[in-house]
């Protein structure tokens, strides 16, 4: 498989630029990413950091429209914000790059901080902490089960925020505080893709980004979450039709080996109607209407979830042992079923490789990870993933002393 070839360098002021060349397409990708996450926040000041994903959008300091500024020359952006970093995009002609650099580097140096704006931000943010978590059937079940999984280390809330009134309450002064403890080239990483070359990017890397001073960083160390060593359970009562049932295992970061035996077990656990969970849970003994296992990989360790609606009439205890058995039985998975994830996988990251903007993220996350070569070599680990270390995976990680689980049931007792 070829893999993404590259070169990068530093400005002066800290910024690392990251180039792929690829003159096939008459297109450029512009990826910033910055190393800010919810991961970063006050645990009593939680969401700023995708507030921020929101407000870097309501115009910066000498341009007050970035969306109208790039539709105009035929260009296209998103963002997404994690526990661990915020990532900006665009994608624009390449004969059109220049705007693309323009404007992001406006945003680095500052934004427009206005009340309107942030007012117009919180109120957005606001509603999609609503129709996420308050208004949404199941929607705080992972917001209650992250509290109890996480006791000490950040991960204990989401990006969209611990509390709703944590963002009702955001200030200007809060916010910008927040800007200048993280958005600063030397806290950031850019990577260019597409029909470009690499003194086009090093000479329209230092003309907009070079005269942007290096910030002081003010990252905060951040605590390790103790190992777990018992089983926790809470239970919540909530207006929902049907009892559900949600586990959380704590796993290794995404750099480390053990991740991916345990990313390539929710694969065989839930990859559609051929995982063990369907064919066990929802086909055979039908105690459940819906089973899903996903991991969550992050830059400290981070979680496999895997959460299940009952199907009327059986108990969250009838689940749990039915799911210990499925369990127990990655313990005998055949080779067979570890070569057509494999496959799986590799088809997977084959087709994702095949676009700018996903070479431009892989390259972008790889270096907020710690090594770059991460977007070449993640496939390898996969594939190295070998019978017993998903044993191994299964014994050390999905043991119930390393297990949180909630139970989300009906007020009105129908469980």
């Amino acid at each position: 498989m070829s893999k993404i070839e590259y070169q990068s360098f530093y400005l002066e002021n800290g910024l690392r630029v990251v180039v792929h060349m690829d003159q096939s397409i008459g297109k450029v990708v512009l990826d910033l990413l910055y190393r800010v996450g919810a991961k970063n926040e006050d645990e009593e000041r939680t969401g700023f950091a995708h507030l921020f994903e929101h407000l870097m959008f309501g115009g910066s300091k000498n341009i007050p429209s970035y969306d109208s500024q790039l539709q105009r020359v035929g260009g296209e952006n998103n963002a997404f914000t994690s526990n661990d970093l915020t990532n900006y995009y665009l994608t624009l002609p390449a004969n059109q790059i220049e705007t693309g650099f323009w404007l992001e580097s406006d945003r680095m140096l500052e934004l427009d901080f206005s009340q309107r704006s942030l007012d117009v931000q919180k109120s957005v943010v606001i509603e999609e902490f609503k129709q996420r978590y308050l208004n949404k059937p199941y929607g705080d079940a992972h917001l209650e089960l992250r509290s109890i999984h996480y006791n000490t280390h950040p991960y204990r809330w989401p990006t969209i925020g611990k509390d709703i009134s944590h963002i009702e309450g955001a200030t200007l002064d809060n916010v910008k505080d927040f800007f200048y403890r993280f958005y600063a080239p030397n806290n950031a990483t850019l990577v260019v893709v597409g029909n470009v070359t690499l003194d086009q990017v090093r000479r329209l890397a230092d003309k907009w980004f070079g005269s942007i001073p290096r910030r002081a960083l003010r990252h905060q160390p951040l605590p390790a979450e103790p190992k777990q060593t018992e089983a926790r359970r809470k239970t919540v009562y909530r207006k929902v039709p049907f009892p559900a049932v949600y586990k959380m295992y704590h796993i290794p970061a995404k750099t480390a080996q053990g991740y991916f035996a345990a990313d390539m077990i929710t694969d065989i656990l839930s990859a559609g109607k051929a995982g063990h969970l369907y064919q066990a849970l929802v086909k055979e003994k039908q105690v459940v209407t819906n089973v899903n296992a996903f991991s969550w990989g992050a830059h400290d360790p981070g979680m496999v979830s895997i959460d299940a609606t009952l199907a009327e009439g059986h108990t969250p205890e009838e689940y749990e042992s039915a799911l210990e058995e499925v369990l127990q039985g990655l313990l005998e998975v055949e080779d067979t079923e570890i070569i057509r994830v494999k496959n799986s996988i590799e088809s997977h990251y084959t087709l994702e490789r095949t676009t700018l903007l996903n070479k431009a993220i892989a390259l972008a996350v790889s270096d907020a990870l710690g090594n770059l070569e991460l977007a070449n070599s993640s496939l390898d680990h996969y594939l190295s993933v070998s019978r017993e270390d998903i044993i191994s995976a299964t014994r050390t990680y999905f043991d119930p002393s390393n297990c949180s689980t909630l139970y989300y049931l009906p007020e009105n007792g129908n469980h």
